[in-house]
């Protein structure tokens, strides 16, 4: 009867995890296997039929037939492979030498401890089939998005659980930098990876994964949703900025109109889940040139220069623009760079007529040696103030000055307007 429960009681919970019945079958056979090698060390004479359906049982033994005196003096005889003929014909009188015997042995026969271990071995199947079916769940879902309930925040991590109690993990660089997690409340982020983990699945979530902005225009935005637009690509700075490469497969379907909605209302939500993240949608084109003045917004560019070799591409704009293309902290090239796959550079127009508010740098060049006139020249720069409003950051990296030079001249050239 204790079989039969354990039978009927594991059958329960594979049905409930969709376990397909010959893992069923196979699992069964492992644990009554198990047992019947812990009492005669091996079990390839042992047939085992289980019905699951039914909850039954049947353990067959096969021995051969041998001569008693064999039996009696062999180094070869095994008791739990062989049988003398005197004992089998006990059991049935026409048994002959070299015939096999076939006995259904009962659970019962094995002991009590045979039935504790069938259900420990069992126990322990249950638990590896748990994570194995988890993994497998969860490694078919990478790149979905979860909604889960936070239950713990700690400093390296911020612990969740899905509705089925399973562990679900969010590691501090994948969590946008203003991100605040109470215990108790839910949260939504990307799958991100699935590892077997020292036999137990780990399962990582992201909210900064371009994959989850990807995934949340998806939930928000019907068209995208149903295929009318396509989001093309998606580049970050969590929680700072992104920009969305949208395309329609409609012509009657405006993709960035789409997105962003009556003013603002599709991708207010959006923003909201990414805490504040400002997003720069942005219309999808093959024209390489195109693509890159719109990446730039709210930029204005003048004209480009394309390298398709070394893929840079030379953006010249009017001063006033500069700043604008290059962004807080160089934040807005730096995404467009990575959204057109193409090193941006961005110079400012040389104009011949100076401002009366602003200097030629040549003016400068009794504290300024004249190597670093040129050099600052060379990527477009022949005033004062189109140094200045460069910045620094960007000074150093689209020059061959060091950064103690460049805050040198900074210096120099505030100082003159001051």
């Amino acid at each position: 009867m204790e079989t039969q429960n354990l039978i009927e009681s594991f059958t329960d919970f594979a049905k409930q995890k969709n376990i397909d019945r010959p893992t069923m079958m196979k699992v069964l056979q492992e644990v009554f296997r198990t047992v019947i090698k812990k009492k005669y060390n091996d079990d390839t004479n042992f047939d085992i039929i289980i019905n699951i359906d039914k909850g039954d049982l049947e353990i067959w033994r096969f021995r051969e037939i041998v001569d008693d005196e064999w039996a009696e003096d062999s180094f070869d005889y095994d008791e739990n492979k062989h049988v003398a003929l005197s004992i089998a014909k006990k059991i049935e009188k026409d048994f002959e030498i070299g015939e096999e015997l076939s006995e259904e042995l009962k659970i019962d026969d094995f002991g009590r401890r045979a039935v504790i271990l069938a259900k420990q071995t069992l126990l322990q199947k249950i638990k590896d089939l748990e994570k194995e079916v988890l993994y497998l769940k969860y490694k078919e879902l990478i790149g979905e998005i979860v909604t889960a309930e936070v239950y713990q925040v700690l400093s390296k991590e911020v612990l969740l659980v899905d509705a089925d109690g399973n562990e679900l993990s969010i590691p501090k660089s994948e969590q946008i930098p203003k991100d605040r997690f109470r215990k108790g409340e839910n949260c939504k982020a990307v799958i991100h990876k699935v590892e077997m983990n020292t036999g137990n699945p780990k399962i990582t979530l992201s909210r900064t994964s371009p994959v989850f902005l990807e995934r949340l225009f998806e939930q928000e935005i019907p068209e995208v949703a149903d295929g009318l637009i396509a989001v093309k690509k998606v580049v970050r700075e969590p929680g700072e900025r992104a920009k969305v490469a949208v395309e329609s497969y409609d012509d009657r379907v405006d993709p960035v109109g789409a997105c962003v909605g009556m003013k603002g209302s599709r991708i207010h939500g959006i923003v909201r889940e990414l805490e504040q993240e400002n997003i720069d949608v942005i219309n999808y084109t093959e024209n390489i040139d195109l693509f890159i003045t719109r990446s730039l917004s709210p930029a204005k560019v003048s004209s480009i220069k394309l390298d398709n070799v070394k893929k840079r591409a030379s953006v010249f704009m009017k001063p006033e623009q500069v700043s604008l293309a290059i962004g807080k902290a160089g934040l807005n090239i730096k995404l467009a760079s990575k959204l057109v796959g193409y090193e941006i550079d961005v110079y400012r127009e040389i104009s011949h007529e100076i401002s009366e508010e602003d200097v030629d740098l040549e003016e400068f060049s009794d504290e300024i040696d004249h190597w670093v006139i040129d050099e600052l020249k060379k990527i477009g720069l022949d005033t004062a103030k189109s140094v200045i409003a460069v910045g620094k950051e960007d000074l150093v990296r689209r020059t061959e000055l060091e950064e103690e030079t460049v805050n040198e001249v900074l210096s120099i050239l505030k100082s003159e307007f001051e």
